[in-house]
């Protein structure tokens, strides 16, 4: 990157804050015009073995990154210690030279308010790329710009089974606008997603076997196995 005087600008060193979803994925994209993402950061449950986030399985999203072929920093928490031990990941990131962490919250302010604050109590920047864009601006540009992703985890109250697994596009961009009260982005968590391809990724993940699951509040797909695969 260079400044208007013509010189090489140094970019900041920065990490994604990593739920393996279409959100984080385009704040990465974008971000890495302007930043040297150094890793991403996926706070997991106390065993290890699924996100706090979206709930995928740890093992899913390690193959995801190595499609990115970027390092995934796994960070083990409760619910009740998530912001220190979030904190202590990124203090410790700081340490090794990060100065931002990259994160994709599109309106919920408290989720701002509190990165931001972190942030800036562990000495790092807080950089949120996709704040307040328009939900269908956003969306077009993540098919658009070559990006894939699958629907992972559904609310039960205003969705069913029957969009799990479904592809993120044009097609599920106007069912999802033909329904009421329901966010085109799944902000309020009607929905959520993992990327498998896109411009991030040097390779692409291929789900070679998943089950659906019903609980109270969400169904999943949940992925037993996936692998990366030449695009």
């Amino acid at each position: 990157m260079r400044g208007s005087d013509g010189m090489e600008k140094h970019k900041l060193r920065a990490f994604v804050s990593w739920s393996g979803g279409k959100d984080a994925a385009l704040s990465c994209y974008r971000a890495m015009k302007h930043y040297e993402i150094s890793c991403l950061l996926n706070m997991v449950s106390e065993d290890g073995l699924t996100s706090r986030a979206h709930g995928v399985r740890t093992n899913v999203l390690r193959v995801q990154t190595d499609a990115m072929e970027l390092p995934i920093i796994q960070q083990k928490t409760s619910w009740e210690t998530y912001e220190r031990e979030f904190k202590a990941a990124v203090s410790r990131l700081k340490q090794d030279g990060i100065e931002a962490g990259i994160f994709g919250d599109i309106d919920l302010a408290e989720h701002r308010e509190w990165v931001e604050r972190v942030c800036r109590e562990v000495g790092v920047t807080a950089v949120l790329p996709i704040w307040e864009e328009k939900r269908d601006d956003l969306l077009r540009e993540f098919i658009d710009e070559g990006f894939e992703a699958v629907v992972i985890s559904v609310r039960n109250d205003v969705l069913g089974t029957e969009w799990l697994g479904r592809i993120i596009d044009s097609c599920f961009m106007a069912d999802l606008s033909n329904m009421e009260n329901v966010d085109l982005a799944g902000e309020r968590g009607e929905y959520h997603t993992l990327v498998v391809s896109g411009p991030i990724l040097k390779k692409k993940v291929r789900i070679i076997e998943s089950t659906n699951i019903m609980q109270e509040e969400r169904s999943i797909l949940d992925i037993a196995a996936c692998e990366v695969v030449d695009k």
